[in-house]
C-alpha cells in the first residue's frame, strides 16, 4: 500500500496544509480517506480529478468532509460532457443530507446521488477494492469511526478524530503504520471524548504494539514538536508528524 498525505491540518487549514485527507493506493485502486477543507485542490497534485475509485469518511465535521461539496461540482458539471458515474462514498448515516445542506444550492434535492453512491458505515469489516477495512466507533461529539485497513499482509490504522478509547487499541493492535490524531497538548487541554494529545497517541501506539506512529490532525495553534516529544516519552517506536505531500510505503 502507498499512503500519501493530501492534508493533515486539524480543525482548519494552515499555511502549510489542507485539512484531513489521505490517499491510499494498492493494485491500481485509489481510496481517499476524508476530504476536509482545501483537500480538493491538494489532491490534484497527486492524482487527476476523476481518478478516485472510492471515498471513505471518518465523520461529518467540515474539516473531514466539506470539500466533497466542491467535488460534487467537479463530477456533476464535467466540462467534457456528461456527468460522472456515481462514485462510492462510505460515511456515517446522514452523509448525503449533510453535504446537501452544506452545498445549499443544488439543482434539486437528490442531485448528490447522481454522482455519489452513498453507503452507510457501521462497525464491522468490509471489502473496498483490494482493501479489507475494519470500522469501529471512536469517541467524538458526533458519530465518528476509526479504520484498520489491510492489504497483502500489511496494515494501516487511522484514528479519525477521537478521545482515548479501547476501540483504538483494538484497531491498532500490531499495525504497521498508525496514523493517529494529536490535536491537543498534554497538560493544556483536557476535554473528554474530543481529541488526543501527543502523549495519549503515544500511549495508544505503545499498548497496540504499532510499528510506526505518524501524528496528524494537529491544528495550527498546537506545537507539533511538543507532541512528538510527549509521544516519544511513552512509545519506543519511530514517531513523526504528518506533512502535506509525504508518502509512505506500507
Amino acid at each position: 500500500m502507498k499512503l500519501t498525505v493530501v492534508g493533515c491540518s486539524g480543525s482548519f487549514p494552515s499555511t502549510e496544509s489542507a485539512c484531513s485527507s489521505y490517499l491510499l493506493e494498492a493494485d491500481g485502486f485509489r481510496l481517499l480517506i476524508d476530504m476536509g477543507n482545501g483537500a480538493l485542490g491538494e489532491m490534484q497534485r497527486h492524482i487527476g480529478l476523476y481518478d478516485l475509485d472510492a471515498i471513505l469518511l471518518s465523520h461529518l465535521h467540515a474539516d473531514h468532509c466539506i470539500d466533497l461539496c466542491g467535488y460534487f461540482v467537479v463530477r456533476y458539471y464535467r466540462p467534457d460532457g456528461g456527468r460522472c458515474a456515481p462514485l462510492p462514498v462510505y460515511g456515517p448515516a446522514g452523509t448525503e443530507r449533510r453535504l446537501t445542506v452544506a452545498h445549499a444550492d443544488l439543482p434539486y434535492d437528490g442531485a448528490m446521488s447522481e454522482v455519489f453512491d452513498f453507503r452507510t458505515l457501521t462497525p464491522g469489516t468490509q471489502t473496498i477494492g483490494p482493501f479489507t477495512i475494519r470500522t469501529e466507533r471512536v469517541r467524538h461529539p458526533v458519530e465518528a469511526f476509526g479504520f484498520r485497513i489491510e492489504h497483502d499482509g500489511r496494515s494501516l490504522t487511522y484514528s479519525g478524530d477521537t478521545g482515548p478509547c479501547q476501540a483504538l487499541d483494538t484497531l491498532a493492535a500490531g499495525t504497521d503504520l498508525f496514523l493517529c490524531e494529536a490535536s491537543f497538548t498534554h497538560g493544556k487541554e483536557d476535554i473528554p471524548d474530543l481529541h488526543l494529545n501527543g502523549r495519549e497517541a503515544g500511549e495508544h501506539a505503545r499498548r497496540a504494539g504499532a510499528g510506526r506512529l505518524v501524528l496528524t490532525h494537529i491544528p495550527p495553534w498546537t506545537d507539533p514538536e511538543i507532541n512528538i516529544r510527549d509521544a516519544q516519552k511513552v512509545y519506543d517506536g519511530p514517531v513523526e508528524v504528518a506533512a502535506a505531500g509525504a508518502a509512505y510505503e506500507i
